[in-house]
């Protein structure tokens, strides 16, 4: 073992003194040069054992790295997602450091750290790696862990850089430097192990206490299907072993709530390769559900004053081209529909916006037409890599819950509110209590991947940020997460085992209003530009759906759920009674199905249970000449048996269940 880089870091460091300001607000001096690392020993010795990296500045840094200016500061630790994200990157190079021990020769593609963990994509060369040789890899990972080597961080020339990597022979790495330049260049060190990074990571590798490897899939080079198919292995770790523990157990349930399992054993959904990968087809039973759903949210947005519309599935190039959505997802889309006529091109849609801000210009508005709320159930297309098609939750064609409001730079934080009032509703209503408020910003260091101007940008960021402090709303922050045409609120939903997921958004735009030239008379009797709010509180039906299976385990709220009851004969004898109980329920729009096959009522029991049916109403002698039903509710061991009953009477039970 040895903290001495190989390469010598860059330390010119002038003496002085420099501000540190603290997320309290408080203000600290320390020497030119100190690190995050230094400022926090001051704070606490115990702070300092389990700080993992720091935001300097707006920018995720290592907690060692030298500060050579004022600067604000926040120090991560592992409650911090910036925490665990440098967690897992120092990890993925520990996993390389592991894989180059035992395989020389491997060459390295990225290794990102992920939501959860970490992957690394790796090139053997003759060696195909499987899951026998996970506990090979994670042994000498923990080995080398337990080494607590120093990361370094190391500034290169270009030329080092390539004399580096052409001596290894890893072109990978040799691609990935093209694009940058000197001064860009930085590499890490650890133990016996360099890699092109710009980090950041945490200051050693000995807070790293459990690992898992998870899984190994393919992973065409730079998602370009053309190029050599890489080893990608993903992996997780954890500073103490219960809570990689934990996690496992938490997969292993994730397996029993896979809404792609479920779904097909609720008979809700389907693909087939003959339509194509990533375009679900909705079976009858699926369909309800999603209908119900959309039906609740066209309610309250009946209620909240929008306006329905439907547009096309597809549109010319020129639509794209004004909005900017073809220059920056052209490549995610489907390729152009060509027509008879000479250079005639449609897309399939990849957006609703563009399609409503043509509706909103289609008839001059004054001030007092607004704010206007048109609402569509939109489908839309887009081209996502087959490798990362993932059942409901990544598909190809999906239908947003889509609406666009354009209001006057006035009316934009009432607007905001009461949008943001909806989305709180809807999601509390599906019965996901436990979520945060992302406010996701642009990225001030590389503003040429947004369009707009800065003053429009900040009007809309304040807009935001005074919403969700007016309401008291949870929310945190995130730079560079802002949609290309203006920041938004991004809606993280923690489901029934812990996982995150972002559903909802809301954004604020300046932008699209200017490039479609939209406009209304203001009061002073002069054209003004509206502001345009994009809204979506199920973000998509598709992805909203397999989230709700998993979160439920595919036992839905009673109100939402396909089959509501199913009544179970005793014998073919009370089939006719049966069915004059559906015909009762059906005038109350409860919905259910008659199990009419000629099984013993036990069977019958157990595999309305499986299909996760919430009601039975088991019918038979007793029943028909007492003009009852005797339910069973499932899921209740205590109460579940409610006995004999009226139709009548059962209605006010359902009812009141449907209420809670």
């Amino acid at each position: 073992m040895t903290d001495e880089p190989k390469f010598l870091p860059l330390q010119a460091q002038i003496k002085g003194m420099i501000n540190i300001t603290l997320p309290d607000g408080s203000v600290r001096q320390y020497e030119l040069g100190a690190t995050a690392m230094d400022v926090a020993i001051s704070i606490s010795e115990g702070l300092a054992r389990n700080v993992l990296s720091a935001t300097v500045n707006g920018e995720v840094w290592d907690a060692t790295r030298p500060i050579h200016e004022d600067a604000t500061l926040k120090l991560h630790t592992w409650k911090d997602q910036d925490g665990k994200a440098s967690f897992w990157h120092s990890s993925a190079h520990l996993f390389a450091e592991a894989v180059e021990a035992l395989y020389p020769g491997t060459k390295f593609g990225i290794g990102p750290a992920i939501e959860n963990g970490f992957y690394y994509d790796i090139d053997t060369g003759d060696i195909q790696l499987s899951t026998n040789d996970f506990k090979k890899i994670e042994d000498k990972m923990l080995e080398l862990a337990r080494q607590k080597n120093i990361f370094n961080r190391i500034d290169v020339s270009k030329d080092e850089a390539i004399s580096h990597f052409t001596d290894k022979g890893d072109e990978y790495k040799l691609e990935l430097l093209e694009g940058l330049e000197d001064g860009q260049i930085t590499f890490y060190e650890q133990g016996n192990f360099i890699d092109l990074c710009r980090g950041p990571h945490i200051p050693s590798t000995a807070p790293i206490k459990a690992i898992k490897l998870l899984k190994v899939a393919g992973a065409y080079w730079r998602g370009d299907e053309k190029r050599k198919q890489l080893t990608r292995i993903y992996g997780i770790t954890f500073p103490k072993q219960k809570e990689l523990t934990e996690y496992l157990h938490m997969l292993e349930e994730a397996k029993k709530r896979d809404h792609r399992k479920l779904g097909k054993e609720l008979e809700l959904f389907m693909f087939s390769e003959k339509v194509g990968a990533g375009l679900p087809i909705w079976l009858p039973k699926g369909t309800a559900l999603r209908t119900r759903l959309e039906d609740f949210l066209k309610k309250e947005q009946i209620k909240r004053g929008y306006e329905p519309v439907i547009t096309p599935h597809i549109a010319k190039k020129d639509l794209y081209v004004t909005s900017g959505h073809y220059e920056k997802y052209g490549e995610d889309s489907f390729q152009p529909i060509t027509t008879p006529r000479e250079g005639e091109e449609f897309f399939l849609k990849p957006m609703n916006c563009p399609h409503h801000c043509e509706i909103y210009g289609n008839k001059p508005k004054s001030y007092k037409d607004l704010p206007v709320r048109i609402a569509e159930f939109g489908t839309v297309y887009r081209y996502e890599q087959t490798g990362e098609l993932h059942g409901l939750t990544r598909v190809r064609g999906f239908t947003q819950d889509d609406a666009h409001i354009f209001c006057t730079p006035d009316q934009v934080k009432d607007e905001f509110l009461n949008v943001l009032d909806l989305t709180m509703h809807v999601i509390k209503k599906l019965g996901f209590d436990n979520f945060t408020a992302q406010i996701s910003l642009r990225d001030p260091e590389n503003k040429e991947k947004y369009i707009g101007s800065d003053e429009n940008w900040a009007k809309a960021e304040k807009a935001i940020i005074e919403a969700t402090q007016e309401v008291n709303l949870e929310t945190t922050t995130e730079l560079g997460e802002a949609a290309f045409y203006g920041p938004k609120l991004d809606f993280m939903i923690k489901d029934a085992i812990g996982r995150r997921w972002q559903l909802g958004t809301i954004q604020v735009d300046y932008s699209l209003p200017e490039r479609f030239e939209l406009e209304y008379i203001g009061s002073d009797n002069q054209a003004h530009r509206p502001v345009m709010i994009h809204r979506a509180p199920f973000g998509s039906m598709e992805r909203f759906i397999g989230v709700l299976i998993e979160h439920c385990a595919g036992k839905f709220p009673l109100w939402l759920t396909p089959e509501q009851y199913a009544i179970l004969p005793i014998s073919d004898k009370y089939l006719d009674y049966a069915k004059e109980v559906q015909n009762k329920l059906s005038q109350h729009d409860i919905r259910g199905t008659i199990d009419s096959r000629t099984e013993s009522i036990g069977k019958k029991i157990r595999d309305t249970e499986v299909k996760k049916i919430p009601i039975m109403l088991i019918v038979g002698e007793k029943e028909a000449d007492a003009d009852q039903v005797s339910v069973r509710i499932q899921g209740d061991a205590e109460n579940g048996d409610k006995g004999g009953m009226s139709v009548t009477d059962f209605v006010k039970l359902f009812e009141e269940m449907s209420a809670t």
